[in-house]
């Protein structure tokens, strides 16, 4: 009989005051006659200057307590539209409060929703009893228009079969947002696989060094011949160029903001409409550097894309897109260290199957064939992982989620050899968790799902999302889940 999850009684709801401020600009997205803009700065501008000094501080008392940085970015929001004042009017703090404030609105990060927890070890362990362990757990938030980022919480498990949520720090924090890293060849085989490789992509690659900056990006197409720049057809060509490598960016955020006020919100195109659902792992390299790294899924609004984030600390970050043939759909979850000094991930490239993939330095993934098909019915509309795999002495441990009638996704698990993860050394047929009962019901009926639990103390901890709305946690024996397998005969598929 398969052992089931254990509910810790533990629960994260989403919180609709968890706000952060954002550009706005009356009409975006239109094509209007003339600048609505404009419109908007003419009126504030022939305010007297006591209305002026009203309005800001009227704004300050009502908004400075929900934002730790509202002067910086009300001032940054309103240079945005300083070329639309007249030359000849004296700055004045209080003009800028205001005029950047008409051109600010506030974002609520979660207000759909909040799901799909994947946990890691907390990098601050400090404060804690013997047998207690901090953990992150990264969020999936969903605000208006159903625009997902990721958020942090931090939990705290031990001793014993406890977990318990820590009080979440506000105000929310954005991170400052500055280049990504490129080589040129990783650039190359990116604008190929999008088949805009030709003479003019050709020479801007060529004029780069072998590891460069999105910054160095316009020195190289400055170096190109005026013969390839000046065609027509240039002008599409070096825009697709510039969006790609922009897509590569670094996020930081200041030293004094807590996990917990931190959200990453969509920068590149391809992450207009969210990034969503990050898979992080604890990675250790073969040299022994140890950081941490998640996938997680672009979306523009049309297509998906898998995309790769790093950080040491998580409060710095890297992203940047993932190539190659096996980059190509939602799910990769990273193993936690390299095979024989290859990089593995599972994945699930044909939408229906575990797969799994390989790559020689993190970022560009050939398929090495299907792992897993659905076996059982709770599973057989589609299958996938709920995160990266945890080492055991036994093999990698897999959370799988199972989608089967009536769109109910249920979480399994399956249990590959060590040294060559292709094989399945056992399963599990019926699953660990259902969302049954009070599970049933949310923002997305019949669902429970993860993305990533953590093994301590010999057990199995495992946030997971119910009906894409809030986040629970269980846990379960290891040696009884691993006991409960049932031995495949190293079949795969």
């Amino acid at each position: 009989m398969t052992p089931r999850l254990a509910d810790l009684g533990a629960e994260l709801v989403l919180d609709a005051t968890r706000v952060i401020l954002r550009l706005f600009l009356p009409g975006e997205g239109l094509t209007p006659t003339r600048s609505r803009a404009a419109d908007v700065v003419a009126r504030i501008t022939a305010l007297s200057r006591a209305e002026i000094r009203a309005a800001s501080d009227e704004l300050v008392a009502a908004f400075g307590d929900r934002h730790d940085d509202l002067d910086e970015q009300l001032a940054r929001h309103a240079e945005t539209v300083a070329f639309r004042t007249p030359t000849d009017l004296r700055p004045e703090p209080a003009l800028e409060v205001v005029l950047g404030a008409a051109f600010t609105a506030e974002y609520a990060v979660e207000a759909a929703a909040l799901c799909n927890p994947s946990a890691m070890v907390h990098p601050d362990q400090s404060g804690l009893d013997e047998h207690q362990l901090r953990l992150a757990i990264a969020l999936r938030c969903i605000g208006e228009g159903h625009v997902s980022s990721v958020g942090f919480a931090s939990a705290v498990i031990g001793p014993g079969r406890r977990w318990e949520f820590e009080p979440r720090a506000s105000p929310m924090a954005t991170p400052a947002i500055g280049d990504g890293t490129w080589t040129r060849e990783g650039l190359r085989e990116a604008l190929e696989s999008e088949h805009r490789l030709n003479e003019l992509s050709g020479a801007v690659i060529r004029a780069l060094p072998d590891e460069f900056r999105t910054s160095e990006l316009e020195t190289a197409i400055g170096a190109v011949p005026a013969d390839l720049t000046r065609r027509r057809e240039a002008h599409g060509d070096l825009d697709t160029i510039r969006t790609m490598a922009w897509s590569a960016y670094s996020a930081s955020f200041a030293p004094e903001t807590r996990l917990s006020q931190r959200v990453l919100m969509p920068v590149s195109d391809e992450e207009s409409n969210g990034i969503e659902d990050a898979r992080f792992v604890s990675f250790t390299d073969a040299d022994g550097t140890e950081e941490y790294r998640a996938t997680y899924t672009a979306y523009d609004g049309r297509s998906i894309a898998p995309r790769l984030l790093v950080s040491r600390d998580l409060r710095s970050y890297s992203m940047h897109r993932l190539l190659g043939p096996a980059a190509t759909n939602k799910g990769m979850g990273l193993f936690p260290r390299t095979i024989d000094g290859i990089h593995w991930a599972l994945t699930r490239t044909d939408g229906e199957n575990i797969s799994i993939a390989t790559s020689a330095d993190g970022r560009s993934w050939e398929s090495a064939g299907v792992v897993r098909r659905p076996r059982h019915l709770w599973e057989t509309v589609q299958l996938g992982n709920c995160g990266s795999p945890i080492e055991t002495d036994r093999g990698w441990l897999v959370i799988t989620h199972g989608v089967g009638p009536m769109r109910r996704y249920s979480i399994g698990a399956i249990l590959l050899d060590l040294d060559d993860p292709r094989r399945v050394l056992a399963d599990l047929a019926s699953p660990l968790l259902r969302p049954d009962g009070d599970l049933q019901d949310g923002y997305v009926p019949n669902v429970v799902y993860s993305c990533g639990g953590i093994v301590h103390d010999g057990t199995l901890w495992l946030p997971y999302g119910v009906g894409d709305q809030r986040v629970r946690a269980a846990a379960i024996d290891l040696d009884e889940l691993l006991d409960a397998l049932e031995p495949t005969g190293g079949r795969s598929a």
